[in-house]
């Protein structure tokens, strides 16, 4: 081959090897591109800065944009489509009574279903149903029932029966509790440790900041003289921040708090296990002793399960130191656990998103949030088959409790606060008259062999009118053996409104109330929250999906609820029925 010959093939392999090494040069510049721009993509989806309208500020959220006009009363089968997680939620069915005559549950004073659900309307974000917990939406609202005047009992049962504004026929039973409220100078000293969650995700302006004001809003209900703070945070390390100082000492509470930033993991049972020794270090034995947990739930280094969780706050509400929870965040909020470190701990958890909502728990509230009046509070109704043949619990499906566990003081349940309200509610059918008799007769056999009812003490005996019995157990805060309150509820305590015609659909959806009684006005004030807590209940299982009330809408509860609105101080039911309004608005 001449010297010609052989530079030519040479030329071309060259050129060739040239362009080859470009087009793999290419190739991998568009995949660091692509890579890149997934990266960026996943980052952004955890830390998505968006404007919240409820407090007017920019907002780290996780997962991804708000989804306008929403989608209220999903179904439970739809996946949400970011982080939130709440425990599954089956709402409770009709029982009959012949099969079951006794129903029991804890006291439940948590009112993050309202203040989460609230936040979802307000960004026009789809409903997640699971948030949705009927009991916590009701008991988010004060009720003016009676006071105890002594507490000796800190607490008394106001009860009422009115006809169901959702199915025709039935009947609600009303029983509302409003405990001891204490006198602030006859209050107990305070051992007060913040645990603070100061992981990366707590960074956004909804969560740490947040927490500093809601602190800030705290102190300055505390006696200066009498109460402690101590301060605890947690990211990647634990460490304490503050020494229990007493709260006169303001200026070296406020520094430690201001120095606070956010970063790293989430070393959460570390925190807890720091927090509790420096309570028990600083225990106050003729005090409270209570430890306030502010975060987004989010256990990521160390223990994370929620049963040793649990087990480990369990052991310590032992000796006398109490955990409450102020959840915030959102997109990342783990409410199951927060429920369970609540729960467990004799306190009660709630959901912060606004300055407004820590106002209304720390300052408004402070009493009830702080100082508790009574623990394991439990309920139990035995129902009376000879007027009662079904019966369903609105709510409360986390908080059922076995017929035994009532008179077992071992067993755990809610803590009340003073001056706290919690309302129950009842929807049963009653027997009609023509086929009331005795047990025998309907129930086809006598109470000794009804489901549950074996024990003598634990089925009443009944009078014709009577439709259940109530029992009410709880325990001082500092006292193992647990106190009864008993009460019988019979048709005397049955109030009809003025003008019902059961054969009137638009009358029905008033079934309730009472805004034209001619009673005495403390007692229309009681019917008025009455009316209101069923408005809020039907507003509960209208989100839900509404499966179980017959036709109930949004205009129903709207109408019910600016009827029985009362006296409304700091406006929270104002917007409740400003939140009914959007929620029909995003229905059309």
């Amino acid at each position: 081959m001449s010297p010609k010959e052989s530079k030519e093939p040479s030329a071309l392999s060259s050129t060739r090897g040239r362009s080859r090494y470009r087009w793999i040069c290419g190739f991998l510049f568009v995949g660091v591109i692509v890579l890149a721009a997934i990266l960026l993509s996943v980052f952004l989806s955890k830390g998505r800065k968006q404007t919240d309208p409820t407090t007017g500020v920019s907002n780290a959220m996780p997962g991804g944009p708000s989804m306008p006009g929403g989608n209220y009363g999903a179904s439970d089968d739809e996946p949400y489509p970011w982080g939130d997680e709440f425990a599954n939620l089956t709402q409770n069915e009709v029982i009959h009574v012949c099969d079951e005559p006794v129903s029991t549950f804890s006291a439940d004073v948590d009112t993050t279903s309202y203040s989460f659900c609230r936040r979802m309307l307000n960004n026009g974000d789809t409903i997640q149903p699971n948030a949705v917990r009927a009991e916590e939406m009701i008991n988010y609202f004060d009720y003016a029932y009676p006071l105890p005047v002594s507490e000796d009992q800190p607490f008394e049962p106001t009860v009422m029966v009115s006809n169901s504004p959702w199915n025709l026929g039935k009947k609600l039973l009303h029983i509302g509790i409003k405990g001891f409220d204490i006198v602030p100078t006859e209050r107990r000293p305070s051992n007060i440790v913040f645990l603070i969650d100061c992981s990366g995700s707590m960074g956004g302006n909804d969560r740490l900041p947040l927490v500093k004001e809601s602190i800030k809003l705290l102190l300055a209900t505390l006696s200066p003289q009498n109460d402690s703070v101590a301060i605890v945070t947690y990211s990647s390390e634990v460490k304490v921040v503050l020494e229990p100082t007493f709260v006169y000492h303001e200026e070296q509470i406020l520094e430690a708090l201001h120095q606070l930033e956010a970063g790293g993991g989430t070393s959460g049972a570390g925190g807890l296990a720091l927090a509790y020794d420096l309570a028990e270090h600083n225990f106050n034995a003729n005090g409270v002793n209570r430890i306030i947990l502010a975060t987004d739930g989010d256990f990521n280094i160390g223990t994370t399960n929620n049963d040793d969780l649990e087990t480990f706050v369990s052991k310590k509400r032992e000796k006398g130191i109490f955990l409450s929870v102020l959840g915030f965040g959102y997109g990342n909020y783990k409410d199951s656990r927060m429920k369970a470190l609540a729960n467990n701990g004799n306190g009660v958890a709630v959901y912060i998103d606004t300055i407004n909502e820590a106002k209304k728990v720390l300052v408004t509230e402070a009493q009830a949030t702080l100082f508790p009046i009574a623990k394991d509070v439990k309920f139990q109704l035995a129902f009376n088959p000879s007027t009662v043949s079904g019966y369903r619990l609105i709510g409360y499906e986390k908080r059922l409790l076995q017929q035994e566990d009532f008179d077992d003081d071992t067993v755990d349940a809610g803590e009340i606060g003073s001056g706290h309200t919690v309302t129950v509610l009842y929807e049963f059918d009653p027997v009609p008259q023509q086929n009331s008799g005795n047990i025998d007769e309907i129930c086809n056999g006598t109470k000794d062999h009804l489901p549950g009812t074996q024990e003598e003490d634990q089925f009443p005996e009944f009078e014709e009118d009577d439709f259940a019995s109530l029992k009410i157990r709880y325990k001082a805060p500092d006292e193992d053996t647990s106190n009864l309150i008993t009460r019988k509820i019979t048709k005397g305590d049955t109030r009809l409104s003025a003008g019902v015609n059961n054969q009137d659909s638009a009358v029905q959806s008033l079934r309730g109330s009472f805004a034209n009684s001619h009673v005495a006005e403390d007692v229309l004030s009681v019917y008025r929250d009455f009316d209101w807590a069923t408005a809020v209940a039907g507003f509960a299982q209208v989100l839900r999906g509404g499966e179980l009330i017959d036709g109930y809408s949004y205009d129903d509860i709207i109408l019910l609820a600016e009827r029985s609105k009362g006296e409304d101080l700091y406006g929270y039911r104002e917007e409740f029925i400003m939140l009914v309004q959007k929620a029909k608005q995003a229905q059309q």
